[in-house]
């Protein structure tokens, strides 16, 4: 079918509804910047053609030359074939309007943290400007590193991952953004290799997948590295790990803000004496929470 399409389809209209309509015949999955077939044909249609991904309505009747066809078409066939999520066949990622670098050694990046990050996390975090150190735990591609330079200039920033591919990933995002300086990247296994250091502010997006949602996946989620996804039975190992280590790791006055999907119920009964916090997201409600460290298990 693709290719009769690169023989008869010459507009970017054309290309648009046909890349809908084998979408939606391929039962894609959406959730990786886009969340359903039109938005993320037209972004990568857009992204084939080098075009502004909000731009699409001057260039709908466009005609396409034969290489700029072949490059839509390859785009869109990889998509329906390999079912790679759309941020790996372009190399990017969005994340409150902050562009990164993405490739299949990190997850796309798509955390309810980067709201919280950019407004000072008011009105828990008492005094912003005082942060002087801030820490994210298992920052894959960078990307909450980043945001925490940007919102907390100020601050000396540390990333922390295990994986030597994630922090080549956060090395190039951190770079691109100027941030060489303010952004130290380090590989631990959480806390294990920067015991020595203290933190204002400490924000991770850990792996949070239980196995039973592990095992049921869709091929998508499937492309992006399972030691950034699966966290135990339960879905809390890498949590139970960070909020055994924090209070160690927090200055007084310090807090902790930790992302784990759908797992509040689970967390609460694990640790029912817990002083938990969880802002009130848009569609993220009960996906973030937040504890100072005068309320964390004693060091």
């Amino acid at each position: 079918m693709f290719d009769e399409a690169r023989r008869d389809l010459a507009t970017v209209r054309d290309w648009l509804r046909f890349a809908v309509s084998r979408f939606h015949e391929a039962g894609l999955f959406f959730g990786h910047g886009s969340q359903e077939a039109y938005d993320e044909a037209a972004y990568l249609i857009l992204s084939a053609l080098h075009l502004p991904p909000d731009r699409l309505e001057p260039f709908l009747d466009a005609r396409l030359l034969p290489g700029e066809i072949y490059k839509v078409a390859s785009l869109l066939e990889r998509r329906v074939r390999d079912r790679l999520p759309a941020p790996y066949l372009t190399h990017e990622a969005w994340l409150r309007g902050f562009r990164f670098y993405v490739d299949e050694r990190v997850i796309v990046p798509r955390s309810f943290l980067a709201p919280l990050i950019l407004e000072h996390f008011q009105p828990w975090l008492a005094m912003p400007d005082a942060v002087g150190r801030a820490l994210d735990l298992c920052t894959g591609s960078g990307c909450l590193a980043v945001l925490l330079a940007q919102a907390f200039p100020q601050a000396e920033v540390d990333a922390v991952d295990l994986s030597a591919g994630a922090l080549d990933v956060a090395r190039r995002n951190v770079t691109d953004y100027g941030l060489d300086e303010q952004v130290e990247l380090i590989q631990s296994d959480l806390f294990d290799g920067i015991a020595e250091r203290s933190y204002d502010l400490i924000v991770s997006n850990p792996p949070y997948v239980d196995a039973r949602a592990m095992a049921a996946l869709p091929a998508e989620y499937r492309h992006e590295p399972v030691l950034a996804l699966a966290s135990g039975e339960d879905g809390l190992d890498a949590t139970r790990r960070i909020l055994a280590g924090a209070a160690a790791r927090l200055n007084p006055g310090g807090l902790l803000a930790v992302e784990i999907g759908h797992n509040r119920a689970a967390l609460e009964a694990a640790f029912p004496e817990l002083p938990f916090t969880w802002p009130d997201l848009e569609g993220g409600e009960d996906t973030v929470f937040l504890i100072a460290r005068e309320d964390l298990p004693p060091r």
